[in-house]
């Protein structure tokens, strides 16, 4: 039989994306032979999905669908930045997006069990697995439907955003859309912060004062740092930053110029709150070795 390497090992999981042991298993079975290694494994396709159950995909992609009246989001997750360009992977994610806007599922789970074509957009997510070799997941969801203005926008597949507006017009909804995107505001408007977030921003700045600005009276101390908080929330809020398409004015402002309101906004960003492993396959060897 031929000598199982390491390196041989390493080869064939970067180009299958499997496991190491499940590796050294195929090459085993063929006799160190790498391409019928790969075709073995891909036989053996179903339980190379069930081995990618514990991978953490925090990579992927943003898609929007939209009509009259609704618009729909969906974040799909890949375990590598390479295989979210794959032409394959960026259909399926199209494909999720617009049956979601079509479907109405209402939650996650429901999205996942609805009708793809011939199969569920969790049996599709599978068979990706299958195609390309890593873990892929339908993580989250988000829609809005409204009879005014809806702006709808994705930023090169990394963040999607939907604001629905009452009065104004799509091509206002689509600009604060992207502001969203490129300011992630933490709120929408002051009523919406909450009392302890102001409370520990008070803290804070009080905290950044010398024990001679501390000293002033109490009346004239308050207003110091309630003009520092209200410059933060200015930039905490949407409607207080500063319109990036328009640097003249604040989201508030040009929103009352166009003669409308924020009835709702809705903001992907691929990753968010996914803690990333970094591979390491020298750590992996060690482990399996029981060096480490």
């Amino acid at each position: 039989m031929a000598e199982i390497t390491a390196g041989l090992v390493k080869e064939l999981r970067e180009r299958s994306g499997v496991g190491m042991m499940e590796c050294k298993k195929a090459l085993v079975e063929n006799n160190g032979d790498i391409e019928a290694a790969m075709e073995w494994l891909r036989k053996n396709g179903l339980a190379k999905a069930d081995k990618k159950a514990d991978r953490v995909a925090a990579e992927g992609l943003i898609a929007v669908a939209s009509k009259p009246g609704h618009a729909f989001l969906v974040e799909v997750n890949s375990e590598t930045d390479f295989s979210s360009r794959n032409e394959g992977f960026i259909q399926f994610t199209k494909d999720v997006a617009n049956v979601g806007l079509e479907s109405g599922a209402a939650d996650i789970d429901t999205l996942k069990a609805t009708k793809l074509g011939d199969t569920t957009v969790e049996e599709g997510a599978k068979a990706l697995t299958l195609t390309i070799g890593e873990k892929f997941d339908v993580r989250r969801m988000a829609r809005v439907a409204n009879d005014g203005p809806i702006g709808a926008y994705s930023h090169g597949g990394r963040i999607g955003v939907l604001v629905a507006l009452k009065g104004g017009s799509e091509e206002l909804a689509k600009g604060i859309a992207m502001h969203v995107a490129a300011m992630n505001p933490k709120f929408i408007k002051v009523e919406d912060v909450p009392a302890d977030f102001l409370e520990k921003e008070k803290e804070i700045e009080l905290s950044k004062m010398s024990d001679k600005e501390k000293a002033k009276p109490a009346d004239i101390l308050d207003k110091i740092v309630s003009g520092k908080v209200n410059k933060i929330l200015a930039e905490a809020t949407l409607v207080g930053q500063q319109y990036v398409l328009d640097q003249d004015v604040t989201v508030a402002e040009a929103l009352k110029k166009g003669g409308a309101e924020i009835v709702a906004v809705q903001r992907l960003a691929v990753g968010e709150g996914i803690e990333k492993v970094v591979d390491d396959f020298a750590a992996e060897v060690m482990k399996q070795a029981g060096l480490a």
